[in-house]
């Protein structure tokens, strides 16, 4: 699913214009990166939580020239859905 298919779902359900739907789900998706960006996790009670995880510095491998490399520590943002939100897809996707 795409962000146009979710704009033109939520204009079929709701009526409202498409427009208007994709201007409220852009300024959504801005809402959160901003938030994240900023250090702030996002709680949606029901859906789940958009947080940023913390990855430690590290020892790699550049396979290709035998070296080891320092890779620094850094940020990474996750989505870790809600309990009712997993136990609903666990029980009705069907595998295409």
């Amino acid at each position: 699913m795409t962000k146009a298919d979710i704009v033109s779902n939520i204009s079929d359900k709701t009526g409202i214009e498409k427009n208007d739907v994709l201007a409220i789900v852009e300024a959504f998706m801005s809402e959160v990166k901003d938030s994240l960006e900023s250090g702030d996790n996002v709680y949606l009670r029901g859906f789940g939580s958009f947080i940023i995880k913390k990855r430690a510095e590290k020892t790699g491998r550049n396979i290709s020239k035998n070296t080891t490399i320092k890779i620094p520590a850094h940020n990474i943002p996750a989505f870790k859905p809600a309990k009712t939100f997993t136990e609903g897809v666990k029980t009705k996707v069907v595998v295409k």
